[in-house]
């Protein structure tokens, strides 16, 4: 169930990735107004993310989220119907707004469950259901395109969202502790997140995220111009190069759970920032240069999302550590950044586009070389740092 919440995001951006190219000729828009469409989605992601923590905070984990999954349906219902460009970018901003809850409340409730030594391992777990997202979306986007046509797209996530409303209903408990909610409702929610952003070591790994997020979506933001329209795969095979990455990002992850039973968590997330940096370089000498065409972006492409299971595992980790009486705002306050820092990646790379892959690249060095310098700032390695 939980794995099912935390995929709503990733299954509402992969699904239409596809679809761009005839969603673009169908609504009269250009490959760069499609392009801000996904920095739209990551906007409202940013924005709600940071109300569903300290509300799931105050006044449970239940109300919240099943108010988004209702929402979210009827705004991807919304978005099969539309009509305009700008009509289609203000429902999926409203789609982001709604779908966040899932992915903000699934990482609380995980923290609310289990002890904080199980919660990397079962993070870990859950990506093997959240990593199923690229992998099929992208294949069943491509499906619905090929047989139905792109309103159907959203029409199935209005579906998803109306059974995920139900089966959490059914079946997700209320989580929440009495000593979560005595604390929220002595504090005001603003007071809540200043008190967060005092303490450099939760800042440090949240921003290590966010710039570790920023990269992969500025992939995901501009994949489909670059596969489709730079080096012309068929939509219908589009899905699998997304897989491939997805694959990898999987493995990681459970590599990283594996490994941190042996290894500090903190050393592993300082050992992936400088290998995805790394990754990261080859990626931009061969977007400039041309070397190997496709498959000199799509290598070091690859590197860069697997390790994305190392960075925003650990980093996320790390951060609900700081103050477990602030989970819910930890959480909103994680991926708030990471969202915020993906649509600012996003509409960067949109605005650079010169119909290569440099655009991209040059953004992702970035991203990961501001993760590598936060890092290294505020949440250096301790000598005492605990396995996981």
């Amino acid at each position: 169930m939980l794995g099912a919440l935390t995929a709503s995001g990733p299954l509402s951006i992969d699904m239409y990735l596809p679809a761009l190219p005839a969603i673009g000729r169908s609504l009269h828009a250009t490959p760069a107004a499609m392009q801000q469409t996904v920095a739209a989605f990551f906007i409202g992601m940013a924005a709600g993310q940071l109300v569903y923590g300290p509300l799931s905070d105050r006044i449970g984990r239940r109300p919240p989220l099943l108010f988004g999954l209702i929402l979210y349906a009827a705004a991807s219902a919304g978005c099969a119907l539309a009509q305009s460009e700008s009509l289609l970018i203000a429902l999926r901003v409203a789609q982001a707004l709604a779908g966040c809850a899932g992915m903000v409340i699934a990482r609380a409730i995980v923290r609310d469950r289990f002890h904080y030594n199980e919660v990397l391992h079962i993070f870990a777990l859950l990506s093997l259901v959240m990593g199923l997202a690229p992998i099929l979306a992208p294949l069943l986007g491509g499906w619905l395109l090929a047989v139905a046509g792109w309103r159907w797209i959203f029409g199935f996530q209005a579906l998803f969202g109306a059974v995920a409303a139900l089966a959490a209903f059914v079946l997700l408990p209320e989580s929440r502790s009495q000593a979560t909610a005595d604390h929220a409702r002595g504090e005001h929610p603003l007071r809540s997140y200043l008190a967060l952003l005092r303490q450099p070591r939760l800042v440090g790994f949240v921003l290590t995220g966010a710039f570790s997020g920023a990269a992969l979506f500025t992939y995901v933001a501009a994949s489909p111009d670059i596969l489709i329209g730079v080096f012309h795969v068929p939509p219908s095979r589009f899905g699998l190069f997304f897989g491939v990455n997805a694959i990898g990002l999987i493995g990681a992850t459970q590599i990283n759970a594996r490994l941190a039973r042996r290894v500090p968590f903190e050393a592993i997330l300082a050992w992936a920032n400088l290998a995805v940096f790394g990754a990261a370089l080859l990626l931009a000498f061969d977007a400039v240069t041309g070397f190997g065409g496709l498959w000199g972006v799509m290598v070091p492409m690859f590197l860069v999302m697997a390790s994305f299971g190392f960075n925003q595992s650990n980093a996320t980790v790390g951060a609900l550590g700081v103050d477990p009486l602030r989970t819910g705002a930890i959480s909103s306050l994680f991926g708030a950044a990471s969202f915020a820092a993906g649509a600012t990646a996003a509409a960067v790379a949109g605005a650079l586009r010169d119909g290569t892959p440099r655009p991209m690249a040059f953004v992702i060095v970035g991203s990961l070389l501001c993760a590598v310098i936060t890092l290294r700032t505020l949440a250096p390695v301790r000598r005492n740092a605990s396995r996981v």
